[in-house]
C-alpha cells in the first residue's frame, strides 16, 4: 500500500505502566531469547507504553539479528502471564501479515511467559493528526476483513488458561457494576449514571447477543505503530476476544471520544452503522462505568498506573456519552 510521507512529531504513548527493564529478566529466559534467535544479544532498549509490568524490549544480535522480546512472570503479576499466552495464541492462530508484528517464539515455563515478535521500525502515531485517523479507521477496517478471512469460526474462549476472552462475559460484568453504581465513589461517576441504572443495565446487558467473530479489543495510540513508510502496525493481542464487529471500529475513534468528531465517524464504519447509536451509547456508559467500578474496587500488584488509567478513560467516555445524550 502506498502512504504518501509526512513529517511526524514525536508522540508518547498514553499508557505507561512501570516495567521491568531487559537486565532484570531471568537467566533462563535471556538464555531462551539468544537460543531462539540464533545469536547473543548485544543491545537491549526498553521501551515505554502499556501496562505490564514485565520488559518490552528491541534486542539486536551479535549477528545482526533484531527482535522485539515482552516478557513477565508471576512474581510480576499474577494476571499478565496469561495475557501473554493469549497474545501467542491468538499470533499463531492468524499468521504472518504485514497489519502485525509477525510471531517468532514464544515461551512458557508455567511461571515465565515471554513472546518474541518481529521488530517492526517506526513510532507511536499521531492520531491527532486527520490523515493518519483516516488511515488508522480505514485499516482498522481491513483488519476486520483480514481476522474473518483467517478465522472464520473462532476457537471457543478460554480466557483463564490463556484462550480468547469473551466480550459476551464481559458486557454482563459491565452491566453488573452499571447495577451497582450507587458502590462507585461519587466523584467518578456522575449522578445521571446513577439515576438511571434500571435502563442503562439491561441495555448494557443486551450488547451480549450481537453476533461475535474475532477482534483484537485493544486498539489504542501505545498498541500501534507508523512504520517510517506510513503504514500502520497493530500490537499487542493479549485483549483478543470473540465479540461484536463493531467494536475495533469503535476502539479506533475513542482517541477522539469528547469531540463531535466522533459522532460524525461514526457513519463511515458499515458495522457501526448497523449496530447502531444504542448500542454505541451502552457501550460507552457500561465500558466507562466499569472503569470507574473497578477503580474504586481493584488491588492491583504491580500496576501503579493503572488506576488512573481507568480513571482517565472512564471520565472521556462519559464526556463523549454526555455530549451525545444531549446531557452537556
Amino acid at each position: 500500500m502506498a502512504v504518501a510521507l509526512r513529517a511526524a512529531r514525536l508522540v508518547s504513548p498514553h499508557a505507561v505502566g512501570v516495567r521491568a527493564p531487559w537486565v532484570a529478566m531471568p537467566d533462563q529466559v535471556r538464555s531462551w531469547v539468544a537460543d531462539a534467535l540464533g545469536s547473543p544479544v548485544v543491545e537491549a532498549r526498553d521501551q515505554l507504553g502499556g501496562m505490564s509490568p514485565g520488559c518490552a524490549t528491541r534486542l539486536v544480535c551479535a549477528d545482526g539479528t533484531r527482535a522485539f522480546v515482552k516478557a513477565v512472570g508471576l512474581e510480576l503479576n499474577p494476571v499478565t502471564p496469561i495475557l501473554f499466552r493469549r497474545e501467542a495464541t491468538v499470533l499463531s492462530l492468524i499468521g504472518s501479515h504485514e497489519l502485525w508484528a509477525d510471531l517468532l517464539a514464544s515461551y512458557d515455563d508455567g511461571t515465565w511467559v515471554a513472546i518474541l515478535l518481529e521488530d517492526v521500525e517506526g513510532r507511536h502515531p499521531d492520531l491527532d493528526d486527520d490523515a493518519t485517523m483516516d488511515l488508522l479507521l480505514h485499516e482498522t477496517e481491513r483488519l476486520g476483513q483480514v481476522l474473518s478471512e483467517r478465522v472464520p469460526d473462532p476457537p471457543a474462549p478460554d480466557p483463564d488458561n490463556g484462550g480468547l476472552a469473551d466480550l459476551r462475559r464481559q458486557f454482563h460484568a459491565w452491566a453488573d457494576a452499571v447495577g451497582r453504581a450507587e458502590e462507585v465513589p461519587p466523584e467518578l461517576l456522575p449522578d445521571w449514571v446513577r439515576r438511571d441504572t434500571t435502563t442503562w443495565e439491561p441495555l448494557v446487558r443486551g450488547l451480549a447477543e450481537h453476533d461475535v467473530r474475532l477482534v483484537n479489543f485493544d486498539i489504542r495510540n501505545d498498541n500501534l505503530l507508523e512504520r517510517p513508510t506510513g503504514e500502520l502496525v497493530f500490537l499487542d493481542w493479549g485483549g483478543t476476544s470473540v465479540g461484536p464487529g463493531w467494536v475495533d471500529p469503535l476502539l479506533a475513534r475513542l482517541e477522539r471520544i469528547e469531540d463531535p468528531w466522533f459522532d460524525a465517524s461514526l457513519a463511515s464504519s458499515p458495522e457501526l452503522s448497523a449496530a447502531g447509536d444504542l448500542a454505541v451509547d451502552a457501550w460507552l456508559v457500561g465500558f466507562a462505568t466499569f472503569l470507574a467500578w473497578r477503580a474504586s474496587t481493584a488491588v492491583d500488584v504491580n500496576l501503579p498506573t493503572l488506576n488512573d488509567f481507568r480513571i482517565s478513560v472512564s471520565r472521556s467516555l462519559l464526556v463523549g456519552a454526555e455530549r451525545r445524550l444531549g446531557l452537556s
